[in-house]
Formats: structure tokens, C-alpha cells, sequence
């Protein structure tokens, strides 16, 4: 339930960012910064932000199917930092505040990497399990110079 939970937070700022801010128009800086990107001519930036918003409700409903967690988190820390970089660099002007930008992004890729890592249910170790008197040690089991 708890993974659930985490998955529906990193999908939903994929889905606000990609719907909200960018397909709808949310946020009209995003456009701005898209249109500060050299080479793109202007009649396409719209189309460009666009088709990133829909990339990003992609990755939103790839996040919570919980499939191939791993490769969504490679994927997600590309995007995070293509974006990031690119805002900052042909853009930086247009981003009030940078530096809450990227503390927020990094706390969504360590959520990200989270979900990523995979879990496993360790048994409880022969350490911490009481011996029976009289079998011998367990490779495990630490031997004693004097028993």
C-alpha cells in the first residue's frame, strides 16, 4: 500500500507538470522557456511544449502501472535533468527560483530511485537466532575460542 502511495505522489507531479502546466497552458512560462530553445523556430513551440506535456502524462501513467520501475527511473532522471538543464541554460531568466526548482526535482528523483530499488524480505538472520546447545556453528554463526 505504502509503494502505491509513493507511486500516485511521483505520477501525480508528472501529471500537474505534463496536463496543468504544459497541455492546458497552466503555466505560461513553461512556453516561454520552450520557445527560449535555440534552433526551434517559434510557430512550433507551442506544438513542442505540447508533446512534452503529453510525454510527461506518459510517464505519469507509466509510474503507476509499477512495471519496469527501473528503466521509469532512469527515464524520469534523464528528463529531470534534460529539463532542468535546458530551463537553466537558454531560460534561466524565466525560473523564479532555481534553487527550490532543483531541491524539489531532487527530492522527487529519490522518491523515484525508492520505488526503483527493489525490496526484498530478509528471513531473520542465524546470528539472531538462539543455537541448540550441542550442534555446531552454523557458517554463519560466529565460533568462540572458548565454548
Amino acid at each position: 500500500m505504502t509503494t502505491w502511495f509513493a507511486r500516485a505522489a511521483v505520477a501525480a507531479v508528472w501529471l500537474y507538470e505534463g496536463l496543468w502546466c504544459k497541455v492546458l497552458g497552466g503555466d505560461g512560462d513553461q512556453q516561454a522557456i520552450v520557445a527560449a530553445v535555440p534552433l526551434l523556430p517559434p510557430a512550433l513551440a507551442a506544438a513542442a511544449l505540447t508533446g512534452i506535456g503529453l510525454a510527461e502524462v506518459a510517464v505519469a501513467a507509466w509510474v503507476l502501472t509499477g512495471r519496469r520501475a527501473r528503466a521509469a527511473a532512469v527515464t524520469q532522471t534523464v528528463l529531470l535533468v534534460a529539463f532542468n538543464a535546458g530551463g537553466l541554460l537558454f531560460a534561466g531568466d524565466r525560473i523564479a527560483d532555481a534553487g527550490r526548482m532543483l531541491t524539489a526535482n531532487a527530492a522527487l528523483l529519490a522518491l523515484v530511485w525508492l520505488l526503483a530499488t527493489p525490496r526484498t524480505q530478509s528471513a531473520p538472520s542465524a546470528q539472531s537466532a538462539p543455537r541448540t546447545p550441542g550442534t555446531p556453528p552454523t557458517p554463519s554463526t560466529p565460533r568462540h575460542a572458548h565454548g
